[in-house]
C-alpha cells in the first residue's frame, strides 16, 4: 500500500462545516480506497470533533472561526490533527468520555455525552492541548493501515 502525502482541510465554522469538511476530506482519501467500515469510522469520529467545535469552540452567540484539519497518512493509520481558535475546553481538559447508562427512563437519559465515549472508543492517542489561543486535538485512526 502506498502512503498518502499529508494533506489539510480549511473550513469556517458554521451551519454547514462539518458537511464541507468531510467533503474535503473523503476526497482527500480517495486513492486509499478505503473500505465501507472503515470510511463509516472516519466520518462518525471527525465529524463528532467538528460538531463539538461547531457547538462548543464557537458557540452561535460568539461568532464563526477558523478550523483546520491536518491528516497524515502512516503505517499504522491516519493521523489527525485539528485545530480551532475557539472556546477552550473546560478547566483546559478533554471530556472523559465516560458511557452513559441506558438502563434509566427514557425521560432520564441524558441529552449528550456519547460523543467523547465515541471518540476515545474508536481512536487512538487522543490528546487534546490548548497552546496559546488554539484547540489542538490529536488523535489516529487505525484505517488505511499497511500490511507490510
Amino acid at each position: 500500500m502506498n502512503i498518502l502525502p499529508p494533506f489539510d482541510v480549511s473550513v469556517t465554522s458554521g451551519e454547514i462545516a462539518v458537511r464541507e469538511a468531510l467533503q474535503e476530506l473523503f476526497r482527500a482519501l480517495k486513492p486509499l480506497n478505503l473500505d465501507p467500515e472503515e470510511c463509516g469510522t472516519i466520518e462518525l469520529v471527525v465529524a463528532e470533533v467538528l460538531n463539538n467545535i461547531v457547538e462548543h469552540a464557537y458557540p452561535a452567540n460568539c461568532g464563526a472561526g477558523p478550523i483546520a484539519i491536518h491528516c497524515q497518512h502512516r503505517k499504522d493509520g491516519l493521523h489527525f490533527q485539528i485545530k480551532d481558535e475557539g472556546k477552550a475546553m473546560p478547566d483546559g481538559k478533554m471530556p472523559l468520555g465516560q458511557r452513559a447508562s441506558l438502563d434509566v427512563d427514557l425521560m432520564d437519559l441524558p441529552e449528550g455525552g456519547f460523543g467523547w465515549f465515541l471518540i476515545q472508543d474508536l481512536a487512538k492517542d487522543v490528546t487534546y492541548q490548548r497552546v496559546g489561543r488554539e484547540n489542538l486535538l490529536n488523535m489516529r485512526l487505525a484505517v488505511g493501515v499497511s500490511m507490510s
